[in-house]
């Protein structure tokens, strides 16, 4: 959609993967891994602005790829955080700075978060449009989980939030530009860290 054309979604792939003891972005998940899945998310829920932020293995991640499956259809970006040890909010610097001007939006998924569906990323996209808000949120039976979208007005605090916080910060001092999404889905709040999450969550079956 038309509208979408200047929202970016934020796939962060960036972090080590210490309990996992293998990158994360490179599990599988319904045949694909976890970071393709996560493209074909964006892509099914009508946006096409894809940025990819890599950090520790990133030749390993960016090489495992199939960019030829989605270039027809969206426009993807990979940057690479040579400072991914700082933590999340460093991949959000790197993704901030690899922005266009014309941005007006942004929605992080982190890559260790394959359960949140389209339907999701439609929930929160109706919400931001319908009431203008600069933060939106989804919400489990009343817990917050991811993604989360930022509007371009919070861009310059997220490049100032305390690394050892990160966005939450922003969060944090920003209630009343807030707005919560409540969903079905409790893919929001599970996110994929160990071999045991893996077996319960992905390979349940």
């Amino acid at each position: 959609m038309e509208k979408f054309n200047n929202i970016y979604c934020i796939v962060l792939a960036a972090g080590e993967s210490t309990r996992m003891g293998q990158p994360k972005a490179l599990l599988k998940f319904n045949n694909v891994s976890f970071l393709e899945h996560l493209i074909n998310v964006t892509k099914t829920a009508g946006l096409i602005n894809v940025i990819i932020v890599l950090g520790y293995d990133s030749e390993k991640i960016r090489n495992s790829l199939r960019l030829e499956n989605f270039k027809n259809n969206l426009n993807i970006k990979i940057v690479v955080n040579k400072d991914y040890k700082l933590g999340q909010l460093s991949s959000i610097h790197t993704a901030l700075c690899a922005l266009p001007e014309n941005a007006e939006a942004i929605i992080l998924l982190p890559v260790d978060r394959p359960l949140i569906s389209r339907y999701v990323l439609e929930e929160i996209l109706e919400k931001y449009f319908l009431s203008n808000a600069k933060i939106v949120i989804p919400t489990f039976e009343g817990k917050r989980g991811h993604p989360v979208l930022f509007s371009s007005a919070m861009f310059d605090e997220l490049m100032d939030a305390p690394l050892d916080i990160g966005a939450r910060y922003v969060v944090w001092n920003h209630p009343e530009e807030l707005v919560e999404v409540e969903t079905s889905e409790s893919g929001i709040l599970i996110n994929i860290d160990t071999p045991e999450d893996y077996k319960k969550y992905i390979l349940k079956d």
